[in-house]
């Protein structure tokens, strides 16, 4: 029977994506590295401090990965108090408000850093529908390692088999699995060059997987 939901949030609950993609790229500037296309959107899901070990190996960085990380959160808390663009994914509060008046127990299980999940949670009025907010960049291990969702079905009080995770991205779904959670990957006009091919339920729409709909696999 399902209990719990484990919810990503870059990519499922807000499109915070783009202003990651400016934050990187004035950090890449800054720090005078040329990084492609292909090679970001492999870092999809994964937490900002692995990707940045990442790029000091790859590039040969003399700056450490904290000072990366650093430069980064920067130029991202600039553009999120200063681009209105951004916003809640459609349908997707409709879905948390629903799932949580059915009764069903929200954990929030994301790679981004705590500060920016407050952020988003405080600014779109989310903390009173989740009881744990979970950040893989305080863990030891990153998507798709699956950590960070084995942590959040214990935080959610129930066993795997009565949870089911939503997540945007390879990295993630993998993870998901590899914790033996029922996966469903959002494959939205936000998602790039993403593979679904090992999630249990592809969509396009939250619609599909309203309380009455989602429950039928359970």
């Amino acid at each position: 029977m399902l209990k719990a939901v484990l919810f990503d949030m870059d990519g499922v609950i807000v499109d915070t994506e783009p202003l990651h993609k400016k934050a990187y790229f004035k950090m890449f500037d800054e720090v005078g590295i040329n990084v492609s296309q292909e090679l970001y959107e492999s870092f999809t899901g994964q937490s900002t401090l692995n990707i940045c070990k990442r790029l000091v190996d790859d590039f040969k960085i003399s700056e450490d990965p904290q000072t990366l990380v650093a430069i980064k959160r920067k130029h991202f808390k600039y553009l999120f108090e200063n681009d209105e663009s951004l916003a809640l994914l459609d349908g997707v509060e409709d879905l948390i408000k629903e799932y949580f008046n059915n009764g069903l127990t929200l954990v929030l299980a994301s790679s981004a850093s705590m500060p920016n999940i407050n952020r988003i949670f405080e600014r779109f009025n989310l903390n009173q529908y989740f009881i744990a907010k979970l950040s893989g960049a305080d863990l030891n291990e990153s998507k798709p390692h699956p950590e960070i969702f084995e942590k959040a079905a214990i935080a959610s009080g129930f066993r795997p088999s009565e949870c089911f995770v939503i997540e945007d991205s390879t990295n993630g779904i993998k993870a998901a699995k590899g914790a033996g959670i029922f996966c469903v990957g959002y494959n939205s006009h936000h998602s790039k060059n993403q593979d679904y091919s090992k999630a249990d339920l592809v969509i396009q729409n939250f619609k599909e997987i309203k309380f009455s709909e989602i429950s039928k696999h359970f």
